[in-house]
């Protein structure tokens, strides 16, 4: 990514909820795309606002949440001087830490993009979409001279772009990577929305076992019957490592929720005691863990939803 050559602050160390970004750059080179991934970073989203109308959202109201705002040629009172007073201003204001991000992209691929979507450039008119990508570029020159951060999305797939802007925007401590370790049971099917699957179903079941049937894997007989089995502790040691090898590589995607299931016949024993120490194991190396037995909670035998790993005590032994 080319830099601006001034030096600026790193976004990451700005308090979070006082930031403002001012979101441009030429049609087609992903401002919208931008304005969706700061919007599930957490930051109030408005795109194609009237340069007049954003000084009065800050009006006798303080700023206590991030803002981006999305700037484009086409609105009806847009200007380069205009745009750039804005900025200006708003970098002023001692309650916020405002910039202006420019998005750049190479004329070729401009082309290729209004091609492929057969939309009519804002700038082209009844000329060539070449005529209106030159025009607009020119235009916008002396914004992207003045742009606090510049990101050439020339060569870059939605999924780079989004991991380039987690980069400058995510909050380090709030876009933590959560995990969430469900239990479920086989015969009712795959739980919605599972990133990665586990089938216990080769351990040795309590189900059969005299006095366990009715049982949970949250009780200490059925966990030690389980335990028993010799496949138990290399298949748990497994799972665990797998995940604490993937889950840096999840999150330096940019992704920040990951939902394991791991499954066994009923959803009653096995996968609840697997998903107990997986769940354990994970949170004791410092990730950011839940759990949520659905066949347990299905029944009333817990409660309904996902409960944080550290609201609980340590997984029954």
């Amino acid at each position: 990514m080319r830099r601006p050559e001034r030096e600026i602050e790193d976004m990451a160390t700005q308090p979070e909820a006082n930031r403002i970004v001012l979101v441009t750059g030429p049609s087609g080179a992903g401002r919208s795309t931008a304005i969706n991934v700061l919007e599930d970073l957490g930051y109030e989203a408005i795109d194609n606002i009237p340069l007049r109308m954003i000084p009065r959202l800050f009006d006798g109201v303080s700023i206590d949440h991030p803002l981006a705002l999305g700037i484009d040629v086409r609105n009806r009172d847009f200007s380069v001087a205009g745009l750039l007073d804005l900025h200006l201003d708003l970098s002023k204001r001692p309650d916020s830490a405002a910039s202006l991000l420019f998005l750049e992209c190479r004329p070729d691929i401009l082309l290729r993009r209004y091609s492929e979507t057969r939309r009519r450039h804002p700038l082209a008119g009844d000329d060539t979409p070449e005529a209106g990508i030159a025009r607009e570029i020119e235009l916008l020159r002396p914004v992207e001279e003045k742009a606090d951060i510049l990101i050439d999305t020339s060569l870059l797939s939605p999924h780079e772009l989004k991991s380039e802007l987690h980069q400058w925007f995510a909050d380090q401590g709030s876009q933590k990577l959560s995990v969430a370790v469900q239990s479920f049971s086989y015969k009712r099917g795959l739980p919605r929305g599972l990133d990665m699957v586990f089938d216990c179903r080769f351990l040795s079941n309590p189900h059969w076992e005299r006095g366990l049937k009715d049982k949970t894997g949250l009780d200490a007989d059925v966990a030690r019957f389980v335990h028993a089995d010799a496949r138990f502790a290399p298949f748990v040691d497994r799972v665990t490592d797998l995940l604490a090898f993937l889950l840096p590589e999840i999150e330096a995607e940019g992704k920040t929720h990951l939902s394991v299931g791991i499954g066994c016949t009923g959803g009653q024993h096995r996968s609840v005691i697997v998903t107990e120490h997986v769940a354990r194991a994970l949170a004791d190396r410092g990730l950011q863990v839940s759990t949520d037995h659905r066949e347990l909670a299905r029944r009333g035998l817990v409660a309904t939803g996902s409960k944080d790993l550290s609201e609980r005590g340590k997984a029954t032994e």
